[in-house]
C-alpha cells in the first residue's frame, strides 16, 4: 500500500433536518429550509414551496462497490450515513478510508442557490456556516470547512468571508453561475481583493448555479442528462473571464479552484485560451499581460482543479500543471471512492514519479489550506 498522505479536497457534510429551523436568524424562521416527508421520501423546501435538495444518493457512500443496485435518487434521513452529520463518525470513516483530512462542502447547500430571495439566502448561509464551524471544531486538524457566501451582494459576501475566517473555516465557495454578470464584472473586484488579503481560497463547486429570472427547469431525463454530461461548460466561461480580465494580475496571491469537474477538459481549453491570445490580438484591443505571461500561466499560478477518478486527466497533468491538481473522495455521496480511496488513487497514479504522487494525493491540498 502507498505511504503518501491522502487528503480529500472535496468531501461533504449532510445537513441535519433541524439545521436551519434551529439556527437561522429569528426573522427568517418562517421561511427557513425544512424537511417534508413526501411519498415515503424526505424533501427539502424553503420560503414557502420552493423545492430543492434530495436526500438519497447524497448519503450512500460505499454502495457502488457493495450493492450498486441499491443506489437511489430519493431517500430518508433514517438512511443517511452518520458520518455526514456527526463529526466523530466522519473521522472514523476517514480512518477506514486511510484519509488524513477532508475539505468539507455542503450537500443540500449545493442546490440551495435556487432560492430567489437574496436576503434569505444570506441568512441560510450564515446558519450553515455556524453549524459547519461547530462540526469542524471537534477535529480542527482533520476537518476543514468551506464557507458559503452570497455574491448577489459582494459586500455581504466579503463580510461573511471575514466572519467565517475568524471562526476557523478555511475557504469560501461561490456559485458556478452568479446572478449578476460574469466574474469579469468590476462588481466582484472587492471579493477578489478581500479573498487575497485574507488568504481565503475560493471554490466553484459543481451544481451551484444561482437562480435567474429567466431560468427554465432543467429536470427530466433528456435535458438533465445532457446538461450533467457537459457540466464544465460554465467553468470554461469562468476561467476565461477571470484570466482575460486580469484578475490574477491584480491579485497575484488569489487562489480560485474548480471543484468536482474532473481534469480532462482543461488541457485543451488552456491551449485554446493561449491560441486565441496569441493569434487574435485584435480581440484584446492590444492588451498584453505583464512579464510575457500567457493565460495558461495564470491558471497554473492561481487556480487549482479537483478530480476524483480521472485517469485521462492525470495522463495530461503536465498541460495543466501538477501543482494545480488536488484529489477528492466526494464522501459521503454515492459516487464517492470511500472506502477504497487509496486503492483507487494508487491505480490512477500508478507509474508517475513519487514526488508527483505526493503532491496530487495530498501535499497540494495541504499547502493550499495549511493542513499539517
Amino acid at each position: 500500500m502507498s505511504m503518501y498522505k491522502l487528503i480529500s479536497s472535496d468531501s461533504h457534510v449532510m445537513e441535519p433536518p433541524n439545521l436551519w429551523t434551529d439556527r437561522i436568524d429569528p426573522e427568517y424562521r418562517d421561511r427557513a429550509p425544512r424537511v417534508v416527508r413526501e411519498g415515503g421520501n424526505d424533501q427539502w423546501y424553503a420560503d414557502g414551496n420552493i423545492k430543492f435538495g434530495i436526500i438519497g444518493s447524497n448519503t450512500q457512500a460505499g454502495r457502488r462497490f457493495d450493492a450498486p443496485e441499491t443506489i437511489v435518487t430519493e431517500g430518508t434521513y433514517e438512511d443517511v450515513r452518520l458520518g455526514g452529520m456527526d463529526p466523530h463518525e466522519h473521522v472514523k470513516d476517514l480512518d477506514i478510508d486511510t484519509v488524513h483530512a477532508g475539505i468539507l462542502y455542503p450537500s443540500m447547500g449545493l442546490t440551495v442557490w435556487v432560492i430567489p430571495s437574496t436576503d434569505l439566502l444570506s441568512a441560510i448561509f450564515r446558519a450553515y456556516n455556524d453549524w459547519l464551524a461547530d462540526f469542524c471544531a471537534h477535529y480542527p486538524k482533520r476537518l476543514k470547512g468551506i464557507a458559503m457566501i452570497n455574491v448577489d451582494s459582494v459586500g455581504d459576501a466579503v463580510n461573511e468571508m471575514r466572519r467565517t475566517k475568524k471562526m476557523g473555516l478555511v475557504g469560501a465557495m461561490i456559485p458556478q453561475r452568479p446572478l449578476f454578470g460574469r466574474y469579469d464584472s468590476p462588481m466582484y473586484e472587492p471579493l477578489w481583493a478581500s479573498a487575497s488579503e485574507l488568504d481565503v481560497p475560493l471554490s466553484i463547486h459543481i451544481g451551484t448555479s444561482r437562480w435567474s429570472p429567466s431560468d427554465i427547469p432543467t429536470h427530466g431525463e433528456g435535458k438533465g442528462l445532457v446538461e450533467f454530461t457537459n457540466q464544465e461548460y460554465h467553468m470554461k466561461d469562468n476561467v476565461a473571464a477571470l484570466i482575460y480580465s486580469r484578475v490574477f494580475e491584480r491579485h497575484p496571491n488569489l487562489k480560485i479552484g474548480i471543484v468536482e469537474f474532473e481534469i480532462s477538459w482543461a488541457p485543451y481549453f488552456l491551449q485554446r485560451m493561449d491560441t486565441v491570445y496569441k493569434e487574435r490580438p485584435v480581440r484584446f484591443d492590444g492588451m498584453r499581460f505583464d512579464k510575457n505571461m500567457m493565460p495558461s500561466d495564470f491558471f497554473r499560478q492561481n487556480m487549482f482543479i479537483s478530480f476524483q477518478e480521472d485517469a485521462l486527466g492525470i495522463e495530461l497533468r503536465n498541460h495543466v500543471g501538477v501543482e494545480t491538481l488536488v484529489w477528492g473522495s466526494d464522501y459521503p455521496h454515492a459516487e464517492s471512492t470511500f472506502p477504497k480511496s487509496r486503492e483507487i488513487v494508487d491505480e490512477i497514479l500508478n507509474g508517475i514519479p513519487e514526488r508527483e504522487k505526493r503532491l496530487i494525493a495530498g501535499e497540494n491540498c495541504a499547502r493550499l489550506y495549511h493542513i499539517e
